[in-house]
């Protein structure tokens, strides 16, 4: 969702609605609401426990009111601390979202997001925030809303808001699809030309991902304009038909999951010159136990799957070497290869050994003295922090950081070294951010934001050994 626009000037007395009620000094605090939930006694009857879901459903809508509103006073609070400090206008809102993110225990990608919620809600839709904080919506469709007007004039979205007018139940019993319909429509009748050129920007954000599935699979998945989108399926879909009608055993979805992985990686496999970066004790390796592996930017995989992967039913040693190994997760054959498919099938495999402190399971050696971190380094601390370090944010490492700058003395070594994604690393850089290690058993470092929280992050435990809870804490 783009960023959302801001008003020049808010009613800061309408982010507190609770002012009222602490003048009399009978308003409870955040913190005096928890043993209050906690103490509530579930009913004993079957329409009493619908009531008190129901009942739960709206408060939820209403904390979540509260919380925008209080993200508001949050952003407003920061850039008037920045604007007293002669911090540059455009300055002012850096870091406030990954501040939001580490007090809701959410990534910074998707606290910066909620922030823009927020300020939409709060300073340009009344009544969507009206019926969030009477429950008549929930966080997911007062989403919905602001997503697809976000296109609007400050006036239109205003206008838009006032329209469908939430507030007064005009999406009681409608789903989400009702509620993005009903949105666009009302979108595009105020201002059409910027719904259309919305759609021609939205070209601009085409990406490729790829997320954890289930069973050692993943999505992989790709944002296209719609004519791409629809010529990559018909491809895939003619090559499975085609498959298909000649006596291919293999169902459609195979044919075609194939297929893209044949046509975008050159070779039957899939798999040919990739550093897939695999990581698992020699005892799964060598000795046929069960101790999981890891696999860089997918997460934990079944012993077995990453043996089959390497092919090391034989010797594996420090040179590479050719792996026999059928097409699709180490499927066998009952047929000879060809020349040309054991040409396709084949796959270099390379070990490098990397050691653990025996008790503490964390991950050692090497440092340098050079102002950045030489290859080899950098892959150790991939290796060791798996993803982004900052608590709640799993993106994929971008940057090696020097958790102390070196511009303040800090060493390239791997004690100082934490993998960051790239928003994360420019966040950091933002004034009244710091972060240093822990004197812990394992690599610990601590994040302090400008408001003086701190939150600490370890770094996760190498296959083959267990670690307890490592929840950030908060100070």
């Amino acid at each position: 969702m783009e960023q959302i626009r801001e008003r020049q000037s808010i009613d800061t007395a309408s982010l507190d609605p609770g002012a009222a009620f602490r003048s009399g000094g009978s308003a409870p605090s955040v913190s005096e609401l928890v043993p209050l939930l906690r103490a509530v006694r579930l009913g004993t009857e079957s329409s009493e426990l619908i009531d008190q879901i129901r009942g739960l459903e709206d408060l939820k809508s209403a904390i979540v009111g509260l919380q925008a509103r209080a993200a508001v006073a949050f952003d407003l609070a920061q850039r008037g601390v920045r604007a007293t400090a002669g911090v540059p206008s455009s300055e002012r809102g850096k870091g406030v979202g990954a501040q939001v993110a580490l007090a809701r225990r959410e990534s910074p990608n998707r606290g910066s997001r909620l922030l823009g919620l927020a300020k939409a809600l709060v300073t340009e839709m009344p009544h969507t925030m009206a019926a969030l904080e009477s429950g008549l919506l929930n966080e997911w469709r007062a989403t919905l809303l602001v997503k697809e007007t976000a296109c609007l004039s400050l006036e239109d979205r205003c206008a838009v808001d006032e329209e469908l007018a939430a507030d007064t139940g005009t999406f009681v019993g409608a789903g989400d699809n009702a509620i993005i319909a009903a949105a666009k429509a009302a979108a595009y009748r105020r201002d059409p030309r910027s719904v259309s050129q919305r759609a021609s920007y939205a070209a601009a954000e085409r990406t490729v991902n790829l997320r954890p599935a289930p069973d050692s699979m993943t999505y992989l998945t790709a944002l296209l304009p719609v004519a791409h989108g629809v010529a990559v399926y018909a491809a895939l879909t003619r090559k499975a038909d085609s498959a298909r009608s000649s006596g291919d055993s293999r169902i459609r979805g195979q044919v075609m999951a194939d297929t893209l992985v044949e046509r975008i990686t050159g070779r039957r496999g899939g798999i040919s010159g990739v550093d897939l970066q695999l990581v698992m004790t020699d005892r799964t390796l060598f000795q046929g136990d069960s101790e999981p592996a890891r696999l860089q930017g997918y997460g934990v995989v079944p012993a077995e799957w990453a043996r089959a992967l390497v092919g090391a039913g034989g010797t594996v040693s420090d040179e590479p070497r050719g792996v026999r190994r059928n097409a699709v997760a180490g499927q066998s054959s009952s047929t000879p290869d060809s020349p040309a498919q054991r040409q396709a099938d084949e796959i270099t495999v390379w070990l490098r050994r990397l050691y653990t402190a025996p008790a503490a399971g964390e991950l050692l050696a090497m440092d340098s003295k050079a102002r950045l971190f030489p290859p080899r380094l950098r892959r150790f601390i991939e290796t060791r922090d798996d993803t982004c370090r900052t608590p709640y944010c799993d993106a994929p490492i971008r940057h090696i950081d020097h958790i102390v700058p070196w511009h303040s003395g800090g060493t390239t070594t791997l004690a100082n070294g934490a993998g960051l994604c790239e928003a994360c690393n420019h966040t950091k850089e933002n004034p009244g951010w710091t972060a240093k290690t822990l004197p812990e058993d394992v690599h610990t470092l601590e994040i302090r934001t400008p408001t003086g929280h701190s939150y600490t992050s370890k770094a996760p435990a190498p296959p083959g050994h267990r670690r307890g809870p490592t929840s950030p804490a908060r100070a």
